[in-house]
C-alpha cells in the first residue's frame, strides 16, 4: 500500500521548478532564485542544452501531468 500511495502522490505533484535567468532561460543554481538573486523560478517545460522551454514563470499557469493530465502518464 505504501508504494501505491507514493505513486499517487507523485502523479499529482506540482510541476518541475527550476531556477533560470529570465533573459536567456539558462539554468542557474537554486540559490540565485532566493533572496535578492537575479534568477526566477520557471515551472514545467523541459531542458535542452542547459535552457528551459515549454513551461512558464507562473506555477498556476502550467498544466500538471498525472491522472487525467495532458502529458499521458502511464499507470505504473
Amino acid at each position: 500500500m505504501g508504494l501505491l500511495a507514493t505513486t499517487l502522490v507523485a502523479c499529482g505533484s506540482d510541476p518541475d521548478k527550476r531556477c533560470v535567468d529570465p533573459q536567456t532561460h539558462k539554468l542557474l543554481p537554486d540559490s540565485r532564485c532566493k533572496g535578492n538573486g537575479t534568477g526566477r523560478y520557471y515551472y514545467g517545460g523541459s531542458v535542452h542544452n542547459g535552457r528551459v522551454s515549454g513551461g512558464g514563470y507562473s506555477k498556476s499557469a502550467v498544466k500538471r501531468g498525472g491522472f487525467g493530465g495532458e502529458h499521458g502518464s502511464s499507470g505504473g
